[in-house]
């Protein structure tokens, strides 16, 4: 039976969450669909039957699909679920809200975050904050899946799938949407940068990460922080890299002034390259570091955005 995934997209762009989360589908089924949902997503289907592997896409269009509320989204999934013998989300905000109704209802266990697909009824995921890897067999029954998407790359475009229509399932109407309040940036979505730079307490303040905003715009990068900096009001909950944050694996990820606790260290060590710059020198970042510079930030950041130009 062929596998399912749950395009994740906003605002009529798909996000590359879902080709990733299509090369781990591809290892389990050899035929795999994408089920989009939302309103006016006639570009967003269109973009998915591009992904290389992808035999479908289903394309639920109706208001209710709108802010992707998890109990409508659930809903829609069960309806086609008979057809699957797996179905699998990034493990965004919106995978990890519906899915786990999805599992509920069929009467499965989730596998949470897999990082690696041993085979097709063989998964791996991180436990204690990353420190250990879990091997999960299922056996049989409907695998129901969140995919931690740094740890996959993105199936490469040149499809050219069907596009079929499904007809919205029934609304339970045990949720509505009210309203949301979006902080907008120009600068790269954390999970999708290249490069990040990140703050933690040591920044000092609030008013101090105005160092790190001219060095992250410098270089193209995102601005992310530790939940310590995030805790003491520094910058925005979305800035947070970590466990209990977004999990990320840039190219480059430079950490200023953030010591390393295990659970930012679980949000952050796949990146390719890390630098740290830190004056403590036993401060735990650098045992996962690359290059580490021994220095007072405040120092050292006006001079590298000198460097930069």
């Amino acid at each position: 039976m062929p596998a399912l995934v749950l395009a994740e997209h906003d605002k009529g762009r798909l996000s590359e969450a879902t080709a990733k989360t299509v090369t781990a589908a591809a290892q389990i089924s050899d035929t795999v669909h994408v089920l989009v949902a939302g309103q006016n997503i006639a570009s967003v289907s269109a973009a998915a039957a591009e992904i290389q592997g992808v035999a479908r896409v289903l394309a639920a269009d109706d208001a209710r699909y709108a802010h992707q509320l998890a109990e409508p989204l659930a809903e829609l999934i069960l309806s086609v679920a008979s057809k699957y013998d797996a179905i699998l989300a990034p493990a965004t905000a919106t995978g990890k809200s519906t899915l786990p109704r999805v599992a509920a209802r069929l009467d499965v266990a989730q596998v949470s975050e897999i990082v690696a697909v041993e085979a097709p009824d063989t998964f791996l995921r991180p436990i204690y904050a990353g420190n250990a890897i879990q091997k999960i067999q299922i056996p049989s029954g409907v695998k129901v899946i969140t995919v931690r998407t740094s740890a996959f790359k993105a199936a490469p475009l040149g499809g050219n799938a069907i596009i079929e229509t499904v007809a919205p399932a029934a609304d339970p109407g045990t949720s509505r949407f009210t309203s949301e309040n979006l902080s907008v940036s120009l600068r790269p979505e954390l999970t999708n940068a290249r490069i990040i730079v990140s703050g933690g307490r040591g920044m000092g303040s609030k008013e101090n990460f105005i160092l790190l905003e001219r060095i992250a715009d410098k270089m193209g990068a995102g601005l992310g922080a530790s939940r310590a900096a995030v805790d003491a009001g520094f910058v925005p909950n979305d800035y947070q890299v970590g466990q209990t944050g977004k999990i990320v694996a840039p190219e480059l990820y430079i950490a200023v002034g953030i010591s390393g606790a295990i659970q930012h260290l679980a949000g952050m060590k796949d990146s390719k390259i890390v630098v740290a710059i830190n004056k403590d020198e036993n401060a735990p970042i650098f045992g996962v570091a690359d290059y580490g510079l021994v220095a007072d930030l405040f120092e050292a950041l006006p001079e590298l955005e000198r460097a930069l130009g």
